[in-house]
C-alpha cells in the first residue's frame, strides 16, 4: 500500500512539473557553460568526480576485462520490471554481484547476488573467467569503500570549518560571551560532528553488491527523450535508487566502449551536452528553479553520490552513441533482503508445527489469531518475494553459479510445510469445539491473507507468461537483427566487389528487417 501510494505521489509531482512546464524546456548547464561548476558548487556539491586518470591502471584492466567476461557469457540480462501495475522490459540489461545470499529489489523485481568471493563461502563458478570478473569487481568494491570513506571525511572537515568560522564571525560580532566560552562552544561543535560521523560513516559507505549495467544505443529499439530539459536519449529514466540505507552513498565506475569512429562533436558549435557521449545527468527533486548538470562519462571515470544526495536530488543516464557499461556499488537495505533473514523468518512461522512422535501426525500447536497470522504472512512473503521472484528470472544465475539452487529448495521445502500449516487452519476452524469469538478472529484474519494470496498468484500467473513472451521476443529480435546485419555486410561486399547497386528485393529485405528491429 505504501509503495502504491509513493507511486502515485510520484506520478502527481511528474504531471504538475510537466504542466507547469508546457511547451517549455528548462536550463541545464555542461562543462562548456561559464557557470557550470559554480553550479556544481552551489547545488550538487554532494556529488564527486574522479576521472579516469586518478584510478590504478591495473585496476582498470581488472575491471573492464570482467565486464567483457561477463557480456562473452551472456550474463546480462533485460529486466522485466513493474510500473503502475504494468509490466516493462528495461532497455538496459543488468546482473547483480556481491555479498552471498544477498538481494536487491527494483520497481517490484528482485535481483540475486552471483557472489562475490568471500571468505568461509564455497563458491562454485561456471568458468574461471567468471570467478576473475567477481574477484576483481570485489577489488573495485574495496577502493570505491576507501575512496568514498576519504571524500565523506573531506566534506564533513569542510563543513566543520564553515562551522567554525561562522562561530567566529558570531564571536567578533557578540560581545556578550566570553572569548574562552565561544572556543569552548566552537570545539564542542566540532567534536559532536566528528563523533557522530564517526558512528555512522562505516554503515552508509560499506557497499555490499554492485548492479552492474549494460547497453549498446545502436541496438536499441527506441529510447525515451528527457522530457523536462530537452538532453535527448535516455538509457536511464530520472529516478531516486531504491531500497539504500538512509543517507548512503552510491559509487559508480562507467566504461563507454568508446570506438575511433565514434566522434566527439566540436564543443564551440555545440548547444547543450554532446549525443555522441554518455553523461549522467542531475536535478534537484521536482524543482524547476535550479538548472539541471549534465555531467559527460569517459572510460573509466568514477563519480561519487554522497550522504542524503539519492534522497534530494534525482539523477539519469543519456545514452551515448557507443556501447557502455557501468558497475553501480550501493549499501542495499538487507534489513528484509538476506537469505538469512528469509530463514530466519520460516523457523519463526514453523515453531506453530508439531509432529506426533508416536503417529507422525502434524498439527497446529495454536489457532490464535496472532500466531496464525504471522505464520501466513510469512507464507505469503516466501512464495511472493523469494520464490516466485527467483524463478520467474529462469535458470539466469546458472551462467554463473549455482550457488542459490540449495537455498531455494530449503525454502522450497519450508513453504511445503506452510502450505499444509494452511490447510490444517482450515480443518480446525469447521471445527464446532472453539470458542466462537476466537474462532471468528482466526478466520477473519486467515482469509484476509488467503485473498491476498489468491490474488498475488494471479498476477504472478500473468508475469511469467509475458515474461515467456519477452524471452521468445528476444530470441526472435536477435535472430533478425543477425540475418539483417548478414544482408546489410553481403550487400556492401557485393557494391565493393562489382561496383554494382544490390537489387532492389534485397534491400527491400533488408529495410524491412532493420524497422521490424
Amino acid at each position: 500500500m505504501k509503495r502504491r501510494a509513493g507511486e502515485r505521489e510520484k506520478e502527481l509531482k511528474k504531471k504538475k512539473l510537466l504542466e507547469e512546464l508546457g511547451e517549455n524546456r528548462l536550463p541545464y548547464l555542461t562543462p562548456a557553460d561559464a557557470d557550470f561548476h559554480q553550479l556544481w558548487k552551489s547545488k550538487y556539491s554532494k556529488l564527486i568526480f574522479r576521472k579516469s586518470d586518478t584510478v590504478p591502471e591495473d585496476l582498470h584492466q581488472m575491471v573492464q576485462e570482467s565486464f567483457l567476461a561477463l557480456r562473452e557469457h551472456n550474463c546480462f540480462f533485460q529486466d522485466l520490471v513493474r510500473i503502475k501495475g504494468k509490466d516493462f522490459l528495461t532497455p538496459v540489461s543488468r546482473i547483480l554481484i556481491g555479498n552471498p545470499g544477498c538481494t536487491y529489489k527494483y520497481l517490484n523485481t528482485r535481483l540475486f547476488t552471483v557472489p562475490w568471493p568471500t571468505e568461509s563461502y564455497d563458491i562454485k563458478y561456471c568458468s574461471p573467467q567468471i570467478h576473475d570478473a567477481c574477484k576483481a569487481l570485489k577489488r573495485l568494491n574495496d577502493y570505491l569503500h576507501i575512496e568514498t570513506v576519504q571524500a565523506l571525511q573531506g566534506q564533513n572537515l569542510l563543513e566543520n570549518k564553515e562551522i567554525k568560522d561562522t562561530t567566529v564571525i558570531d564571536r567578533k560580532q557578540s560581545f556578550a560571551a566570553s572569548l574562552t566560552e565561544q572556543e569552548s562552544v566552537s570545539k564542542d561543535q566540532s567534536s559532536v560532528c566528528v563523533s557522530e560521523d564517526d558512528r555512522s560513516i562505516k554503515n552508509r559507505t560499506s557497499y555490499n553488491l554492485t548492479l552492474l549495467n549494460y547497453m549498446d544505443p545502436l541496438q536499441m529499439l527506441y529510447l525515451k527523450q528527457e522530457p523536462y530539459f530537452g538532453m535527448g536519449s535516455m538509457a536511464v529514466s530520472w529516478h531516486h535508487d531504491e531500497n539504500l540505507v538512509g543517507r548512503s552513498a552510491v559509487a559508480v565506475y562507467s566504461y563507454s566502449c568508446e570506438d575511433s569512429s565514434v566522434q566527439e562533436s566540436n564543443e564551440q558549435e555545440l548547444k547543450g551536452r554532446d549525443p555522441a557521449v554518455w553523461h549522467v545527468g542531475l536535478k534537484v527533486a521536482w524543482d524547476i528553479e535550479t538548472p539541471g548538470l549534465a555531467v559527460p562519462l569517459h572510460q573509466g571515470d568514477i563519480y561519487l553520490m554522497l550522504d542524503d544526495l539519492n534522497m534530494t536530488h534525482q539523477h539519469c543516464v543519456l545514452a551515448g552513441l557507443s556501447p557502455r557499461f557501468s558497475s553501480t556499488h550501493r549499501v542495499a537495505d538487507c534489513s528484509r533482503g538476506t537469505l538469512e533473514y528469509i530463514l530466519g523468518q520460516c523457523e519463526l512461522a514453523l515453531q506453530n508445527l508439531q509432529t506426533d512422535s508416536d503417529s507422525m501426525v502434524l498439527s497446529l500447536k495454536s489457532l490464535e489469531a496472532a500466531v496464525v497470522k504471522q505464520a501466513e504472512e510469512i507464507h505469503n512473503e516466501v512464495e511472493f518475494e523469494w520464490l516466485r521472484q527467483f524463478w520467474f528470472q529462469g535458470k539466469r544465475y546458472l551462467k554463473c553459479t549455482d550457488w542459490w539452487l540449495k537455498p531455494m529448495a530449503k525454502l522450497e521445502e519450508f513453504w511445503r510445510k506452510m502450505e499444509i500449516m494452511t490447510s490444517l487452519v482450515l480443518s480446525e476452524v469447521r471445527k464446532e469445539q472453539q470458542i466462537e469469538e476466537q474462532r471468528n478472529e482466526t478466520i477473519s484474519c486467515f482469509l484476509l491473507l488467503l485473498k491476498e494470496r489468491q490474488k498475488l498468484r494471479k498476477e504472478w500467473t500473468a508475469r511469467f507468461f509475458i515474461a515467456d513472451y519477452c524471452s521468445m521476443f528476444l530470441l526472435c529480435l536477435a535472430q533478425c537483427q543477425n540475418y539483417a546485419s548478414q544482408m546489410q555486410q553481403r550487400a556492401c561486399q557485393r557494391t565493393r566487389d562489382q561496383n554494382a547497386i544490390p537489387s532492389g528485393q534485397m534491400m527491400m529485405n533488408v529495410i524491412c528487417l532493420c524497422h521490424m528491429i
